[in-house]
């Protein structure tokens, strides 16, 4: 049998009792009967808080506006009355001041006008019963004084004792321990039991209760069987260990405790925007009723689960208790602060409803009217969740899968890196010394890229002049539209990737590097033809699979890759960094290259609808890199590289620093090299492919959950909880220090300060790195 829902059915109707009767305290004033306090707190004090506080209390003294003397904000300070007199004779409206005022006889209050004659009325009605009046103490008290003590003796608020079942003369209906209570209540009245429900409705009741579900046909008729053959407690107690151990068990009575914990999946007003990781707080709740999981520890678990167990993903899943409430999430920043308490508000009168069955809730704006809570408890209560946010972690749910994955990366990580170790080891050193053999240092270019060299055209008669640096400058005003045609021949083979660099120059606009009006291009479409240099067959045109740029546009139609779609007009544009040189590298989809020699033909289409979008400075260079980063300039060896290649030229050493300079630079140019290190390098920057979940937590020290206030400066929380007068942030008294309850405490810890509990000390020893 389970002991979490034992508790959680018998406690739901305790804590609607607890929430609708409170202790109402014993007062030290004459006729303070139930009904004469109810008809003060209804009737009389929100008129004199409303009409007559903003002159007649100690506040107006204060602030030096008490008006002749009168102050109606206590009981004493009421009857002993201001400079006319007794403001309230108990038993005698015609002898009280008050009341001739409000009939505006000798005096007129309010001075603004007459109140309603319903309203006098009950002020009469209310002298009449001896003007009962629970505002005992001064007046900063705000309120009447609580007996703590007297507070612990109300019923629900004393400790458990065990009480012994009652005898009962009828002991034939009597089968469990609550059947003799309840019995014995029957023979009191004289009332008798029911017949005992037949096994069809015992069954469909169980059903009911524990899965919600009705049972199968064929369910049902097995149950009825076992019940029939072995009437007693044993098979129904069977039945029910056979409900509580279904799945569906958890889901239906997680429902009832998601009520009681406002859950929702959305933030609540208006908006409503939703929180797609709060339903991990859902899981924890069908997983606590399904484990059995020991009522301490569901409580402890929501409310510091992060704190007791933060190793537990279902301890952190837990916490979203906290997080649960509402929230506005569209704040101008005047609603900054009275947003934060509203939320400390919900925080501990859910707290208080959910697991204390007390409306804690009440006291945030005066001292409970019922029950022994004062409003400075409330505000040490709430200044424990003072850092409490709501915050999103990844979290591992599936930690058998992912401790497969994990092993499974490791092996293949491993063996990539042996292939790239073998081959480094047993290929890579004859692969050099064959190409050192033919390396000559005065016609051999050791640059990734190749700069061609070649003839640049227009289709509208632009004028393209190559510059020093290999680039293509064009001159004067820029055509609506043009396809510009470049040609050049190169020697190198097994060519993968071509490089287009737009480049500035002081003579385009805004210095380009495009020729429209605002300095920028759109290129709508990048083609490259391959032939031998002679210019016999065969014609090949290139294909390209991917691009990649040191600046675009956007990630769209003027992204660079919009320049090899099937669109002719959408293409590769640089506003927002305009004035800068910019490179595109385009990859082809097979090498290209012809022996001897390979003729590219390279065409660059301008054809957007805004004119004059064409470039105002390019070049064009080659690679056999297919990971060659999109950099704008040459990308060869460094000239420690280089010097390193020229000694060994010379003496033909195959070890030392000179070896091991230019052998870690020649590699990288290696297609089969570049292979088995790029399986290497995208297996680390993949990683090991665990499937983590986001999990919505309320926690402190976390990144916070972002929502539409942060742009606006929200800060999440206040480093401290002040005592706020009624409740409003506008009038902030003392920083509150961390306390509980005083009514659930033992007598003498009462202190209004922090203590560490045992409670704080286990949350103290569990905290650990995460």
């Amino acid at each position: 049998m389970s002991v979490l829902p034992r508790c959680v059915c018998f406690t739901l109707p305790l804590l609607i009792l607890l929430c609708l009767a409170g202790p109402l305290l014993a007062e030290d004033g004459t006729n303070n009967d139930a009904a004469g306090v109810d008809l003060f707190e209804k009737k009389i004090r929100p008129v004199l808080v409303a009409e007559c506080y903003q002159c007649h209390s100690a506040q107006a003294a204060a602030a030096k506006k008490l008006k002749g003397g009168l102050s109606l904000d206590t009981r004493d300070a009421a009857r002993k009355g201001g400079e006319s007199g007794p403001a309230v004779v108990p038993g005698k409206p015609d002898e009280s001041l008050l009341v001739k005022a409000l009939k505006h006889e000798d005096f007129e209050m309010p001075p603004k006008g007459k109140l309603p004659d319903a309203v006098i009325a009950d002020f009469v009605k209310w002298i009449e019963l001896g003007a009962p009046d629970p505002r005992t103490g001064p007046a900063a008290a705000a309120g009447r004084q609580i007996d703590i003590a007297a507070g612990r003796q109300f019923w629900s608020l004393k400790r458990f004792e065990a009480i012994p079942a009652p005898d009962v003369a009828d002991r034939e209906w009597i089968r469990t321990p609550i059947d003799q209570f309840i019995r014995a209540k029957q023979e009191t009245l004289g009332m008798k039991p029911n017949a005992a429900a037949p096994a069809r409705v015992l069954v469909r009741r169980a059903y009911f209760d524990l899965i919600g579900l009705p049972p199968s046909p064929q369910e049902m008729e097995n149950w009825v069987a076992k019940l029939t053959a072995n009437a007693g407690l044993a098979a129904y107690g069977e039945l029910i260990d056979h409900l509580l151990a279904s799945e569906h068990y958890g889901e239906r009575w997680a429902r009832h405790w998601m009520d009681v914990a406002r859950f929702a999946e959305s933030h609540g007003y208006e908006q409503d925007y939703d929180r797609p990781t709060a339903y991990h707080y859902r899981d924890f709740l069908i997983k606590a009723f399904n484990a059995d999981m020991p009522y301490d520890q569901f409580v402890r678990w929501q409310l510091a689960g992060d704190e007791l167990a933060p190793h537990d993903p279902l301890a952190w899943m837990a916490t979203g208790f906290l997080a649960a409430g509402a929230f506005p999430t569209q704040l101008t920043e005047a609603e900054f602060e009275s947003a934060r308490y509203d939320e400390l508000d919900d925080m501990v009168a859910t707290t208080g409803v959910a697991f204390l069955g007390l409306s804690v809730g009440c006291a945030r704006c005066h001292d409970h009217k019922f029950d022994p809570i004062r409003s400075d408890d409330y505000y040490r209560l709430a200044s424990s969740f003072t850092t409490t946010i709501r915050s999103e972690i990844e979290m591992d749910l599936q930690p058998q899968d992912n401790a497969r994955r994990k092993a499974e990366y490791a092996a293949q990580l491993s063996a990539a890196g042996d292939k790239l170790a073998a081959f480094e080891r047993d290929a890579l050193p004859g692969k050099f010394r064959e190409w050192l053999a033919s390396y000559d240092p005065s016609k051999t270019s050791l640059s990734v890229w190749e700069v061609l060299d070649g003839e640049a055209t227009s289709s509208a008669g632009s004028v393209f002049e190559r510059q020093n640096d290999g680039s293509y400058l064009a001159k004067g005003a820029a055509p609506p539209q043009e396809v510009v045609t470049f040609v050049a021949d190169t020697g190198r083979g097994g060519i993968v990737a071509v490089r287009l660099e737009a480049l500035a120059d002081d003579s385009l606009p805004h210095k380009g590097p495009g020729r429209a009006p605002n300095g920028n291009f759109a290129l709508g479409d990048f083609r490259v033809i391959a032939q031998p240099a002679d210019g016999s067959s065969p014609v090949v045109p290139v294909k390209f699979v991917s691009a990649k740029a040191t600046h675009q546009q956007n990630d769209g139609s003027l992204s660079v890759a919009a320049s090899i779609d099937a669109d002719p007009i959408s293409g590769w544009a640089v506003d927002g960094q305009i004035g800068r040189d910019q490179a595109a590298v385009f990859v082809a989809q097979e090498p290209i290259g012809f022996v001897p020699a390979t003729r590219l033909t390279v065409k660059l289409a301008f054809n957007h609808p805004n004119p004059q979008h064409s470039i105002g400075r390019f070049r064009l260079s080659v690679s056999r890199q297919p990971d060659a980063p999109p950099s704008v300039g040459n990308s060869g060896p460094d000239a420690k590289v280089v010097d390193a290649m020229a000694r060994l030229k010379q003496t033909g050493a195959g070890e030392g620093d000179d070896w091991t300079t230019a052998l870690a630079w020649f590699k990288t140019t290696l297609a089969e090299w570049q292979s088995l290190d790029k399986q290497v390098s995208e297996l680390k920057k993949a990683g090991p492919g665990l499937q983590l979940r986001k999990v919505l937590v309320a926690s402190e020290g976390l990144p916070h959950l972002p929502h539409h206030a942060d742009d606006r400066g929200f800060p999440h929380f206040y480093p401290e909880t002040y005592f706020l007068r009624r409740g409003d942030v506008n009038q902030k008294g003392d920083v509150a220090t961390q306390d509980f309850l005083p009514v659930l405490m033992r007598e003498g810890e009462d202190g209004g300060r922090w203590r560490e509990t045992a409670f704080a000390r286990e949350a103290n020893d569990a905290r650990g790195p995460l």
